[in-house]
């Protein structure tokens, strides 16, 4: 059962006083297997982070993926002064010229903002190139790794309308709190009402409210991927027609190995734009799945890149001071 709980888990966590209990009534189980399980799992660090996923964009943040070119002895230092930023929440080194790969995020009263920002970075680092891929188009972005073995090849990827909203003090509150990881017990949202001094019906309101508007893309546990056994996991890049992007994005996003596709900028020394995150148990496995989506994206040509080192894995932590502590220090 336990896979079928880490699968349920990634899906959609139940927003009930008892979550648990929820999932174990599904499942024909008692609340306290489903917890012994789950904080096995949370233990042998299997599940990395159970709490509210933010849409970046949605809460105002400025973001992108980007790309530096760093000689390989500089590559220490430069991760160091990289992972310093606070909006950095992914860094890997892949197997490319352009070797070390991050998405970078400032806040919504940043002084540098992004491209400034970027320049502090490459100057510090010592990069000798960079390109700044922000994203010109979203088809998806849904971590769920394949725990059963039983998802199918492809899923149906719906377009979601959000209805507009006006974040208030008591909105930032809940962001604040709902950001950070929950405990596996059986009233794990109890401590966060507290805090707050609201009750269950109002947080779960809110969180639902937030949801709508697109500001929490959903609450759910990310599992960490190569302790969950999915050890080869490759974002490649795809050379295609800009004129064809949205038809071709929306084909590469149906494939359930695929957890983000998104249509980023060409330049002269990079021509790939449609990029996609594949996940699989095995190097032969995920080529396999890489070979299959060739067959119906027309590219120019395409590329997998692997990670070599994972050096920052976190969620950003929204409306904190650290921000403009790292401008203050870095910005002058």
């Amino acid at each position: 059962m336990k896979d079928e709980i880490l699968s349920r888990i990634q899906k959609k966590f139940p927003l009930v006083e008892r979550p648990f209990k929820a999932i174990a009534d599904e499942l024909n189980m008692s609340e306290d297997e489903v917890l012994s399980i789950l904080q096995e799992q949370k233990k042998s660090n299997i599940i990395r982070q159970t709490s509210a996923i933010f849409d970046t964009k949605r809460l105002g943040y400025i973001s992108s993926l980007v790309a530096f070119k760093i000689p390989a002895q500089k590559i220490s230092d430069a991760v160091k002064i990289i992972n310093s930023h606070p909006g950095i929440s992914h860094n890997y080194e892949r197997n490319h010229d352009f070797n070390i790969w991050f998405t970078l995020a400032v806040a919504p009263n940043s002084k540098l903002g992004l491209e400034k920002t970027l320049e502090v970075l490459a100057e510090a680092t010592g990069a000798e190139e960079y390109i700044m891929l922000p994203t010109l188009k979203l088809f998806k972005i849904n971590v769920k790794l394949n725990t059963t073995g039983k998802d199918e090849k492809k899923e149906e990827v719906k377009r979601v309308k959000h209805t507009e909203i006006e974040l208030t003090p008591l909105h930032h509150a809940v962001i604040r709190s709902a950001q950070y990881d929950i405990e596996m017990i059986s009233e794990p949202f109890k401590k966060t009402v507290d805090e707050l001094g609201i009750d269950y019906d109002t947080f779960f309101g809110i969180l639902n409210e937030l949801q709508e508007a697109g500001v929490m893309r959903r609450f759910a546990s990310i599992l960490n991927h190569r302790k969950a056994g999915f050890s080869a996991n490759a974002m490649v890049v795809w050379d295609i027609d800009e004129e064809k992007g949205e038809a071709i994005g929306e084909k590469a996003a149906a494939f359930s190995a695929v957890s983000h596709c998104y249509l980023r900028p060409k330049y002269a020394n990079w021509p790939y734009n449609l990029f996609t995150m594949v996940h699989g148990k095995s190097t032969d496995e995920t080529n396999a799945i890489i070979a299959d989506m060739a067959l119906e994206i027309e590219s120019k040509s395409y590329m997998p890149l692997y990670s070599s080192r994972e050096f920052k894995k976190v969620r950003i932590e929204y409306f904190t001071p650290e921000f403009a502590a790292w401008e203050e220090q870095y910005g002058n």
